[in-house]
């Protein structure tokens, strides 16, 4: 847990790059991670049995969170917030695109995963990756996972943050986990608003 919350820090407070004063955002609920770096891309499977990217959302925002199917709280908690910020955004919502990535590949079958995400919303995206893909995606994503024994089974220890990125694909805020859904809509429709800001 120790080193959970390390991690946290790290990113949390890493010094991140100057933008433009076009590209400022102001007066955010999350964490503002411009320039940062932040899982610039990742390339992994979804349920529909086709390999996602980033990059093929260009054009609208996009929010991802790192989870487990079997998680009995934060997980849940998370996407039922997500259904509540689409909601929250009214016409924007169609501008948003979530995507859950598993920590769990060994359990969270496309099947399994399917299922979950659209038993929140269709529109949502599960995504999966080999053992390895998750490694190399949660560490782009500086994002911590853990698989944590309990009795003859176990449970994912993990991040809990959901990362927003702007219609141009660039990390632009982390939305912590305690904050509400009308904070976050507020939050992404700042972050939408940088598209029509770039365009003037």
């Amino acid at each position: 847990m120790n080193r959970r919350r390390l991690l946290l820090a790290a990113l949390l407070g890493a010094p991140l790059a100057a933008c433009s004063s076009r590209d400022e955002l102001h007066g955010l609920n999350g964490t503002d991670i411009s320039g940062s770096g932040i899982g610039r891309d990742f390339s992994l499977m979804g349920a529909d049995g086709r390999r996602h990217r980033l990059a093929d959302y260009r054009g609208k925002a996009v929010m991802v969170f790192f989870g487990f199917t079997q998680c009995p709280d934060v997980c849940p908690t998370a996407m039922a917030r997500a259904v509540e910020i689409r909601g929250k955004l009214g016409a924007d919502a169609a501008r948003l695109q979530v995507i859950f990535i598993t920590v769990d590949p060994e359990r969270d079958t496309p099947e399994v995963l399917q299922a979950y995400v659209r038993a929140f919303d269709p529109a949502f995206l599960g995504l999966y990756g080999t053992a390895g893909e998750t490694r190399q995606t949660a560490q782009a994503f500086r994002v911590y996972y853990q698989k944590v024994p309990t009795g003859s089974s176990y449970t994912m220890d993990h991040t809990a943050l959901s990362y927003v990125y702007d219609t141009q694909g660039r990390p632009r805020v982390a939305l912590k986990h305690t904050q509400s859904a009308e904070d976050c809509a507020a939050d992404i429709r700042k972050v939408l608003a940088l598209d029509g800001a770039a365009r003037r």
